[in-house]
């Protein structure tokens, strides 16, 4: 079967439940990803997601589909936090973007509710450049699932970009369900949990059960765009042998663990948390001889100069010991190194 056409609540914007996220892109030469994103588009995808703070994302999206900006719909997001920081981001973007303007504007990776006449002006001035016309949507992404909640229930945003995969509990599964009640767009992030989901077909059928969602795929390789382009004519479905798998992956990734997501970051003993927390999973789901090496060794063993801060949990939207994950995984890496634990 085709893969569906999603409508992301009142905006109106449609497209296939096969978006492109372009965060990974800003690791590609120019070369690279113009033709990967040229490739994306003339494969059937339209909706295109980057942000100010993905380095040189939008600047590539700007020289790849700028003759086709009619067709498709872009969504970039802003950290600023005072009204001058999003008029300077915005201004940057549609200039790197190559377009006078953007579909939907979000805050990102937004820690409340922001909202008219909360003294920060930052809503305000969102309404001012759709009244501008230099935006046409305004939406919001968010970690923390009480954000998310309140931002849906408030009837201020227009889309809510949140993660959401098949080891999501039943509260996120929710979240999706009262976009649909309030026609708010509801636009999946890290359907791939990080990385540490690797059935892209299962990934797939999982977020297709929920009409109003739109998964964004973080592509970076070719082949990874030929895989979600497949579905395009031949979308997997949920039938019992993928839903057996996905409530096997649930089971084996119950407890806490680290998506990687990198809001913790920077460290202040320069530790590389995003993925050093998380280390023990993608040895074993992910399996690279990368990981073993020597500027890996390296980094795994800066865990040893861990303070015990705790910075890192005050700014964890999942609310993790990411300590205690730190040493659980260095632990394991070591075992490993040792070869008392195989992998892969």
């Amino acid at each position: 079967m085709k893969t569906k056409i999603v409508t992301l609540g009142k905006t109106g914007i449609t497209s296939p439940q096969n978006a492109f996220g372009a965060l990974p892109v800003q690791r590609r030469t120019m070369a690279d990803a113009v033709r990967i994103l040229r490739r994306a588009y003339e494969g059937g995808m339209t909706y295109f997601d980057t942000a100010r703070a993905y380095s040189d994302s939008e600047e590539k999206i700007g020289e790849a589909l700028s003759d086709v900006r009619d067709r498709i719909t872009i969504a970039t997001k802003t950290t600023a936090r005072t009204p001058d920081g999003m008029k300077a981001d915005l201004e940057m973007s549609l200039k790197n973007l190559k377009t006078d303007v953007i579909d939907i504007y979000q805050f990102h990776m937004a820690d409340r509710c922001h909202a008219p006449d909360d003294g920060s002006g930052l809503y305000e001035q969102a309404l001012e450049f759709k009244r501008q016309g230099m935006i046409r949507h305004i939406g919001i992404t968010a970690h923390k699932i009480g954000v998310a909640e309140e931002c849906v229930r408030s009837g201020l945003y227009e889309t809510m970009q949140f993660p959401f995969s098949y080891l999501s509990g039943e509260r996120e599964v929710a979240l999706v369900r009262s976009c649909g009640e309030h026609d708010v767009g509801f636009i999946c992030m890290k359907a791939l949990a990080g990385g540490l989901i690797t059935n892209s077909g299962a990934a797939y059928a999982f977020t297709a059960q929920f009409d109003n969602a739109l998964p964004i795929w973080g592509i970076q390789k070719e082949e990874e765009l030929e895989q979600w382009l497949s579905y395009m004519d031949d979308a997997p479905g949920m039938d019992e042998e993928t839903a057996d798998f996905i409530e096997a992956e649930k089971n084996e990734l119950s407890g806490d663990f680290c998506r990687g997501c990198g809001y913790c970051m920077p460290c202040p003993m320069g530790i590389q948390i995003n993925n050093c927390a998380r280390m023990s999973l993608m040895l074993r789901r992910a399996p690279s001889q990368n990981w073993l090496s020597e500027s890996w060794q390296e980094n795994m063993k800066q865990i040893e100069s861990c303070t015990n801060c705790r910075a890192c949990v005050s700014k964890c939207p999942y609310e993790l010991n990411t300590p205690e994950l730190l040493n659980k995984n260095y632990e394991d890496y070591k075992k490993v190194l040792a070869g008392e634990v195989s992998v892969g």
